[in-house]
């Protein structure tokens, strides 16, 4: 595929490819936008059918990374790493510090941190190779662990949607749809039936499941059904590309508020969702609070910081909702707006000040 002529290419500023056949390393880093700041976005390790899956992917991942650190307010671009292979089997010190060496190269215009198939502890090893990576745990640094921001912020999102949309403050008795059961995914979980909401739920991973049936009372169903399932809320906290026109379709859910990246597989099903009389909380808004736990780290907020900055997730969504609902326009579209002023204000201000 060339790069250019990707459908998901979006004035990326730079793509740049990595290989190096003694640790086994393929390696994708995509920098969408450096006019907030520094690229930053997680590093996923995946068994990519293709190379061109893989470049989907990066391009899909950093552009949502620019959008979500400009509706979160962090003076950060966005940028997204992939590496091809099974973390399960491939992942190795020699691969991941041959990674390190691949994120040097950018010259600081990108950080990474972490995301699917690593761990804080692998990132921990490429921060021993590289100045530029946060989100991992080290001595006088906070936590490297920003599921539990994720997990608050998507909560908190979440309540204002119901508040939109069904004009209540009460989770009581609301049933909500939890696809995906990972530490954010659960810890979402855990916090609806804390506040007294009916689960039903679904993972790939049976143990999960199983965790949540037996400590939070949850019903489940096949991970192939859970999209559209009888429910007041659909909370997507796995995998992309789940809102399309099939699942679109068949939902029964008037809010959808989740934490997986991507959720819209192309840009058009946000203006589809809104045909279908349902509220959309724009995932990179939504799920920002594992971004503003990272930035967190870079900038050495406190707790206080970081709590407000997470809790404004909420108002931040208000004010899409309000604009959505006056513009008459799906509320991706009004993200994506947001962010596109934020990020182009920028850019003309580093323009200004580099023609004085």
């Amino acid at each position: 595929m060339n790069v250019f002529n990707a459908p998901d290419f979006d004035r990326h500023e730079q793509v740049s490819f990595f290989s190096d056949p003694k640790s086994g390393l393929r390696a994708i880093i995509a920098i969408h936008s450096t006019a907030l700041g520094p690229a930053c976005g997680g590093t996923r390790m995946y068994p990519y059918a293709s190379a061109d899956d893989a470049l989907t992917d990066a391009l899909r991942l950093s552009r949502g990374m620019s959008y979500k650190n400009a509706m979160a307010g962090l003076p950060l671009g966005g940028g997204k790493a992939v590496i091809i292979g099974n973390p399960a089997k491939e992942k190795t010190h020699n691969l991941l510090l041959a990674y390190a060496d691949a994120v040097n190269a950018l010259s600081g215009r990108y950080i990474t941190a972490m995301d699917v198939g690593m761990t804080p502890q692998d990132i921990a090893v490429i921060a021993s190779g590289t100045p530029h990576a946060a989100g991992y745990d080290a001595p006088g640094k906070r936590s490297g662990d920003s599921a539990p921001a994720t997990s608050l912020g998507v909560f908190e999102g979440l309540k204002a949607a119901v508040r939109h949309r069904l004009k209540t403050d009460e989770l009581k008795g609301l049933t909500v749809a939890v696809q995906g059961l990972g530490k954010v995914g659960m810890g979402v979980a855990e916090r609806l039936h804390a506040a007294g909401a009916k689960l039903i739920v679904a993972d790939v991973n049976p143990a999960a499941v199983r965790r949540a049936v037996d400590r939070l009372g949850a019903e489940s169903v096949p991970v192939d059904q859970i999209a559209a399932v009888r429910c007041d809320v659909f909370s997507p906290n796995a995998l992309g590309a789940v809102l399309n026109d099939r699942s679109i379709a068949a939902l029964q859910a008037v809010v959808v508020a989740g934490a997986a990246n991507n959720q819209l597989e192309r840009d058009r099903h946000g203006q589809m969702l809104r045909d279908h009389g349902v509220l959309y909380a724009p995932d990179y808004v939504i799920n920002s609070g594992g971004v503003i736990h990272v930035a967190g780290q870079i900038f050495g907020w406190g707790d206080a910081e970081l709590s407000t900055r997470v809790h404004a997730i909420a108002g931040t969504l208000k004010e899409i909702f309000r604009r959505a609902d006056m513009e008459g326009r799906p509320t991706s579209r009004i993200a994506d707006m947001i962010a596109e002023d934020r990020m182009g204000a920028a850019a003309k201000a580093v323009s200004s000040r580099a023609a004085e």
